[in-house]
Order: C-alpha cells, then structure tokens, then sequence
C-alpha cells in the first residue's frame, strides 16, 4: 500500500515518507521567508533536527532556531520564544517535535505580536476572540512524534510556572496552516515514549468515542483511530523502524485530535493537573486512568463500546474491551498505577481541585464531582 496522500483536513496535510524535503516549498506556500523553528531541548542536537535547518539553510531561510522548552512548556518558555522570534525578524513558525515543541511553537507564533497576557486567551466562553487574529503568524507543524495530534489542533496546552495548573488556550488561527507528516522523523523514538504517545492518541479515541455531544464525524473517526492503535502500536513498538506502522500511528494522532472535537472527559481531567504537579509524561499518565475512568463512565458507555469492541474484534463487549485496555496497557510496559510515575496520595485534594475546574470535564459521559473524582484519583495511584 503505497501510505502518501495530500489531505485537507482539518487542514492541508502533506503525508507521506520523505516528505520533510518539501519543508521549504511549504514555507513558501505559506508565505514565510524568515521562519523560527520551534523544538524541544531533547530534539534540539538529534540529527532529524540539524537535517530541517539544513533545508532551511540551503533554501535561503537561514537556520533559527529556539529550543528551551520543557517537557510540560510554561509560560516562561513562551515568553523566552517570544523574545527569540521578535529579535530574529522572523515572519512564521516551524513547530517540531512532540506535543510540547508543537504546542509552544503555535503560542509563539499566537503571542508574537498580542497585547495581552497568554491567560487572557484561556479556552473560556469567547475570550480567543479578545486576540487580534490578524497577527498571528504562520505555523507550519512537523510532528516527530505519533500521539498528541497538536500539528491538527486550534489550541496548545501551558502549564502556568506559578500555580502548576495547566492552560488550554485557544484560538481558530493556531491551527497551522500546513502540516508536513513523514513517518520517517519517528522511527528514532524510543520505545517508552513509541508507548506513551501511541496511547495518548488512543486516549483521544477512547474519550471522543465516550463523550455525549452530538457530532457523528469524530465518532467515526475515533472508532478509526482506535482501530490502527490497536493493530499497528505493537508492531511500532515491536520495530521501530517499521514504516508502515509509524505512517498509521501518524495517521491515528491526527485522528485523535480532530476527533476530541466531540469532547474528552475524566481521562484528561486528571491527566492534566497530574502532569502540571508531578512533571508526567501526558500520554502515559493518561492510559494508567483509563482503567478507573471506563469503570465510572460504564453505566452510560457501554452499549456504545459493545459495537466498538465488535469492529476492533475484541470479543466480550464492554467488559471485553476494559480487558483488553490493562492487556494492552501491560504489553507495552505501562505502570499499573500512577504512584509508579512518583504521583504520591498526598496531593490528591490539590489535584482534586483542579480536574473538577478542566475543561475537559464537559465531555465526560457522567458528571464530575470532587467526589467521583477523588474516588478516581484513590484507585489509579
């Protein structure tokens, strides 16, 4: 099967191995002549990352770059992008990375050339449409990762350096303007963060799936999704220089992301304040909550998760499926509970606190109370 396809949705979308080499064409579709390319510190020296300022270089686009961003990206390290991309004259951004290099590079481009603080743009009623849209930068998004989705998505997430709460903020315009998805820039991952992203875009699929808005298309693509994470994360994590796989685990993330249009829920309610306070990886957090979050949401998911299991051939229904979520879970090396990742039950009032505010709350198929939440937080640590 020949895995290469030029798509527009949700936004223009170049796929396929090898197609990095397309990164300065790109650039100039999107009307940038000077673009700052956003990473992370891990990425930073690794050779997929000197190979794009190379094409950047040799096609007269000089060789910005801006890197000190932490694995759970704040408001500090926006502020330092920032001062980078404004003192480089640069016109646009290249995101690249996993989720926090994509999720920052969007902020910078986003907060470049706004006047007000990044937590007045916070993902709350209308407060995006207090940003002037007209100066927000082109990003173009290069995921070397499989499993956030961000290169698809209207928002990013930043964890405020003072409260240790994450942000979700959001604007129409953050959506970059062309991703490039070469599955070849992830055959590098290692197997825990292969794991760990693999199931954060599983996570998506699962909680779009769950949630009780009313929108059909991102119901058929999380069953989708849940379907190519299934079959193809083994063998990524197995091989990780299994092109085939990588290029359907890309292709998952995507679908992730543009599915959680419908609604995340209880999973990442958790998984966020979880990370802001404790410095998890975000993926992995998230499948150590699925067991406990599908126990809870059973009484309104599990007719719908009878038909899933059907097309995802796990038999059993429901309960099937949960099975199959710790085998899964177990198979790829993940933690059977949070204290494993150095969450302690000390501060489970403090994250208590700050799910029942998320606003991922509003997609979970059962209401959230600090009380069903704390009995979610007592059983996954």
């Amino acid at each position: 099967m020949n895995l290469t396809g030029n798509w527009s949705y949700p936004t223009t979308v170049k796929f396929g191995a090898g197609r990095i080499s397309e990164l300065p064409g790109a650039c100039a579709q999107a009307g940038i002549k000077r673009p700052l390319l956003v990473t992370d510190k891990g990425l930073a020296d690794l050779p997929i990352t000197q190979q794009v300022l190379d094409l950047m270089e040799s096609a007269g686009f000089g060789r910005g770059m801006f890197s000190d961003v932490d694995p759970n990206p704040n408001e500090i390290n926006l502020a330092a992008g920032v001062t980078a991309y404004l003192e480089g004259g640069h016109d646009g951004v290249i995101a690249f990375g996993g989720g926090s290099g994509l999720d920052l590079g969007k902020m910078v481009a986003f907060m470049a050339h706004q006047t007000r603080p990044v937590w007045d743009y916070e993902d709350v009623d209308d407060w995006w449409t207090r940003a002037d849209a007209d100066a927000i930068a082109p990003i173009i998004a290069v995921p070397t990762t499989a499993g956030t989705g961000s290169e698809v998505g209207r928002a990013s997430v930043i964890t405020n350096s003072v409260s240790h709460v994450k942000k979700i903020i959001f604007h129409p315009k953050v959506l970059p303007t062309i991703v490039i998805c070469d599955p070849e820039l992830t055959t590098g991952m290692p197997k825990f963060i292969t794991a760990g992203t693999g199931l954060d875009a599983f996570a998506h699929c699962v909680e779009a799936f769950s949630s009780p808005h009313y929108h059909p298309m991102s119901q058929g693509m999380a069953l989708e999704g849940m379907r190519l994470v299934k079959e193809y994360l083994p063998r990524a994590y197995k091989d990780g220089s299994d092109l085939e796989a990588r290029a359907h685990m890309m292709s998952a993330a995507m679908m992730g992301a543009t599915a959680f249009q419908k609604g995340l829920g209880a999973i990442h309610a958790m998984s966020h304040p979880i990370g802001a306070v404790f410095g998890t990886h975000h993926g992995t957090t998230n499948a150590v909550c699925m067991p406990a979050v599908l126990e809870l949401n059973a009484p309104e998911i599990r007719d719908r998760f009878r038909s899933a299991a059907a097309y995802l051939d796990i038999e059993g229904g429901f309960d099937g499926f949960c099975a199959f979520v710790q085998e899964f879970n177990d198979s790829l090396a993940i933690p059977r509970k949070l204290s494993d990742m150095g969450v302690t039950a000390d501060r489970i009032s403090d994250l208590v606190d700050e799910a029942v505010q998320d606003p991922s709350c509003g997609g979970n198929p059962v209401k959230l109370t600090k009380e069903n939440l704390r009995a979610l937080f007592e059983a996954s640590i």
